[in-house]
């Protein structure tokens, strides 16, 4: 059933979006398994050009996902609004969280730490513990899987919104689970998490666009009742 007030534009942009999403997803995880095969030690940090192209790739994803979130937040029959409103504010905070985070990592951390400054990789490195690894931990872990969380209920039709629930359920306890490297200090284990907000998400956000795809002709251009 097509919800009112899902027009053509939201079908558009959230198809689009959706395989948008999809394809920097692919981008992030190639340039990190390059970058980890670049790596002599697996305790050694990955250097650039992957580590500067991931920060990019993760400035970029930021808003897509917001868009997205817009998108089913339009998609949501008036039941279930509440869920993805929900989704669409915890999706706001994790990708302010995240953009600025990578965005500060992108642009200053190396000159401040060629400065000389020996509180750098404190505040600024995704060395355990910083707090700009800290924050990034918040945005995926805890933000990201509350919001796929919350759009779970969203998707109650039929066969593929019910994959693309379980999916999103999945997504957000794996994601959640990786908090546990954080009280052990241990971050291998928060690859758990790395499952849940990349891995699940390679496979949700091309299940969105395919959804939003086969509504292309019985959407209306215009929520019912707009005469304007």
């Amino acid at each position: 059933m097509i919800h009112e007030d899902f027009t053509r534009y939201h079908q558009i942009v959230g198809t689009y979006t959706a395989f948008s999403i999809f394809c920097i997803l692919i981008a992030y995880a190639v340039t990190l398994l390059l970058g980890l095969r670049s790596l002599t030690s697996p305790t050694e940090p990955i250097g650039d050009p992957y580590f500067s192209l991931m920060e990019i790739l993760i400035i970029v994803l930021a808003p897509l996902l917001v868009i997205e979130m817009i998108v089913i937040h339009g998609y949501a029959a008036p039941r279930q609004r509440i869920f993805s409103l929900m989704a669409l504010g915890f999706m706001i905070i994790s990708a302010c969280i995240t953009s600025s985070v990578h965005f500060v990592i992108l642009t200053v951390s190396r000159l401040l730490a060629s400065s000389g400054f020996p509180w750098v990789t404190l505040f600024l490195s995704f060395e355990w513990p910083s707090v700009a690894y800290a924050l990034d931990i918040l945005a995926w872990d805890i933000f990201f899987a509350l919001t796929m969380l919350s759009a779970a209920p969203v998707f109650t039709g039929g066969r593929l919104e019910k994959v693309i629930r379980l999916l999103m359920i999945v997504s957000g306890i794996l994601s959640l689970a990786g908090l546990i490297g954080v009280p052990l200090a241990d971050m291998s284990l928060r690859n758990i998490g790395i499952i849940g907000y990349v891995g699940l998400p390679l496979i949700i956000f091309p299940l969105l666009g395919l959804l939003f795809w086969r509504m292309r002709d019985s959407v209306p251009d215009r929520p019912e009742g707009d005469d304007a």
